[in-house]
């Protein structure tokens, strides 16, 4: 059996759940090719797992100062690059297309007659059960069509539908998990560096560890800025007292498992983050702002430390399902990975 995987790119959150299903695809011999769209070539980092992997331009979302600009991503679309890249796809030779929101190789799949099975975030807020705070037929249109497949299948922070399972979260070894109270871990890719750097300069007691496309290595005072990697990332994670970030859905993920607490500034016109913190605000688990806003970041500081949530790591079951090509019936799978899960 021979398996596409289509991820998409434009955030590290698709790719690190990847991470974990391209480990269980090679313990279990499993052949499988990778691709990736929405971002440049140059711009992917630690991508040794998914081997000669390919990048298309695919389709993304314009930022600037935490906020999408609609036209700027309309403008910048390229949409005959698109087909192009789509017919130039030859999905052929795959058993089937294994998609997470990545439109090349779904609509190249589709054209092709290839069954596709979607597994992401975004296809969580197909059900009905799952709270959107906001009119969702349009975007639940959007998610249909930006990356078309047979098979839906959603994963979400609860149980909300037979067709949800839990997200997967690699277990990472470190030397000193033990948190440090006075270090917070901080990853907010859409903001502008510069602005970041002025809203943690008047918490001199705590230590900030912050990650960004556009930071170099180096400190200044008390705020400790770094280029994107991985492993750094997952060694500052395992012992930091709390994440802020926006409200993506893998790292609010990651910082669950480990009973990190959150402070949410969710992306300004990406309606999936904004439904990512209202969730997690209902749920108790995180403190959520709409602006970089001090008075916010005083009130978190002080907070609790949240329960840990103990998501599963091993994705065998789910491989084992996709290999069945009983994809239909999701009633077992979702039982027995929601089973064992604490919530």
């Amino acid at each position: 059996m021979k398996i596409l995987y289509g991820i998409q790119g434009t955030g590290n959150g698709h790719i690190t759940r990847a991470r974990v299903m391209a480990s269980g695809f090679k313990e279990l011999g499993i052949d499988v090719d990778y691709i990736f769209s929405g971002r440049a070539k140059k711009d992917y980092f630690d991508m040794q797992e998914f081997g000669q992997c390919k990048s298309f331009r695919g389709l993304s979302f314009d930022t600037e100062n935490g906020q999408v600009k609609s036209y700027r991503t309309v403008s910048n679309a390229r949409p005959c690059k698109l087909l192009a890249d789509i017919k130039s796809l030859d999905v052929k030779q795959y058993d089937f297309v294994l998609n997470d929101f990545e439109p090349v190789s779904a609509w190249a799949a589709k054209r092709a007659g290839i069954p596709v099975v979607g597994i992401s975030h975004q296809a969580a807020f197909l059900s009905s059960s799952v709270p959107m705070f906001s009119r969702g037929i349009l975007r639940k249109s959007l998610i249909k069509y930006y990356a078309p497949a047979n098979t839906y299948l959603g994963v979400h922070w609860q149980p909300f539908a037979h067709n949800i399972i839990p997200p997967f979260i690699a277990n990472h070894q470190h030397g000193n998990p033990v948190a440090v109270m006075n270090k917070v871990l901080v990853y907010l890719p859409f903001e502008n560096l510069d602005s970041i750097i002025d809203y943690l300069k008047d918490f001199p007691e705590k230590e900030f560890y912050c990650y960004h496309p556009h930071a170099c290595n180096q400190s200044i005072g008390h705020i400790h800025l770094r280029s994107p990697s991985r492993t750094g990332f997952l060694n500052d994670l395992a012992n930091t007292s709390g994440v802020i970030g926006n409200a993506g859905f893998e790292l609010a993920s990651e910082a669950l498992k480990l009973g990190k607490k959150l402070l949410l500034k969710p992306l300004d016109g990406q309606f999936e983050q904004g439904a990512n913190a209202q969730t997690l605000l209902a749920m108790g688990m995180a403190h959520v702002m709409s602006y970089l806003n001090p008075q916010a970041l005083d009130d978190w500081n002080t907070a609790p430390q949240n329960k840990q949530i103990n998501y599963p790591s091993d994705p065998a079951p789910l491989i084992f399902w996709l290999l069945k090509k009983q994809w239909n019936n999701t009633h077992s799978l979702h039982k027995g990975l929601w089973g064992s899960v604490n919530l």
